[in-house]
């Protein structure tokens, strides 16, 4: 029999992939954490806050460096071991910008150290996901998803899904608060992430790191670390997914990340805007002197 596939359009389903990241990810048990490494894009080492990294440590073209301690990319910050948490108190933030949507934020809340300002930043607010099926229902069918999200499908999701983050009101809404507050000292050290620190927080530190002169194959190299990270704590349910007939392309696909996800934000950007300084001004709202508030604030010349 003709499997009947849903005609979902490819950019709904990556909303609901969101929610799906955010019900099945859970924290990862191990040793104690490391201490932190001054190789950029690294983990900080906390087994419950996985994908938390300092954004700090990377060169920029006009032979400045981003500094360390100032701003943090991360996962969730729901369940974390006391442990962690300590370690979480010894970065001193002030302020955490929470990307997630209602239903996420209800489902896990933060945990935060006392005394961080908590801010939401609903970047997928304008997301209409009328007439949308059921993803955790799809994935929980190997076969229907072989079907529907097989053969290039779920790439094609995500592809669409990242232009998103440049032409919805919200994202832009969202973004630019965010840049806006990064570039205050007073509101520093700060962290930004969503549930996963993949997506709406991947695009987010590469748009920053662009705007601050990193090149773009280091940006690449700092987005795609979040498979190092974020991919273990799915294991279990890829090999699951695989197990019962399920493209193994697929899980892969959904639950890391791909330079194709990213080059179609900023190709997105780019047939939109022009140009990172134009993406900041006049998708943003970012002045000239707010965006050069950011690089001063952020960087630093190296001696």
């Amino acid at each position: 029999m003709k499997h009947k596939t849903s005609k979902c359009h490819p950019s709904i389903l990556f909303s609901f992939l969101l929610l799906l990241l955010s019900s099945v990810i859970a924290s990862c048990s191990g040793d104690e954490a490391n201490e932190s490494a001054s190789e950029p894009g690294k983990s900080l080492g906390l087994a419950s806050i996985p994908n938390l990294r300092d954004l700090g440590g990377y060169e920029t073209t006009s032979g400045a460096r981003v500094a360390y301690g100032l701003v943090y990319r991360s996962n969730q910050l729901y369940g974390i071991s006391p442990s962690d948490m300590l370690m979480l108190t010894k970065l001193h933030l002030k302020n955490c910008y929470d990307m997630r949507t209602v239903t996420e934020r209800n489902a896990k809340p933060n945990e935060l150290p006392d005394g961080v300002h908590s801010l939401w930043l609903n970047v997928m607010a304008d997301f209409s996901t009328t007439g949308s099926v059921n993803l955790l229902e799809i994935l929980s069918d190997p076969q229907r998803a072989n079907a529907e999200l097989g053969e290039g499908k779920i790439e094609a999701m995500f592809e669409a899904g990242y232009r998103q983050f440049i032409s919805l009101a919200s994202a832009n809404k969202a973004y630019s608060e965010l840049f806006r507050s990064l570039g205050d000292t007073n509101r520093l050290p700060a962290l930004f992430h969503c549930t996963t620190g993949k997506d709406r927080t991947g695009w987010a530190a590469a748009a920053l790191l662009s705007l601050l002169g990193v090149p773009k194959d280091l940006v690449i190299e700092d987005y795609m670390r979040s498979n190092e990270y974020i991919l273990p704590l799915y294991e279990a349910t890829i090999q699951q997914f695989i197990a019962a007939g399920g493209d193994p392309s697929i899980p892969t696909a959904a639950l890391g990340v791909k330079e194709e996800y990213l080059n179609a934000a900023f190709d997105e950007m780019q047939m939109t805007y022009g140009s990172i300084e134009k993406y900041f001004s006049e998708g943003l709202g970012l002045t000239d002197d707010q965006q050069t508030a950011l690089r001063n604030t952020l960087t630093i010349i190296n001696h």
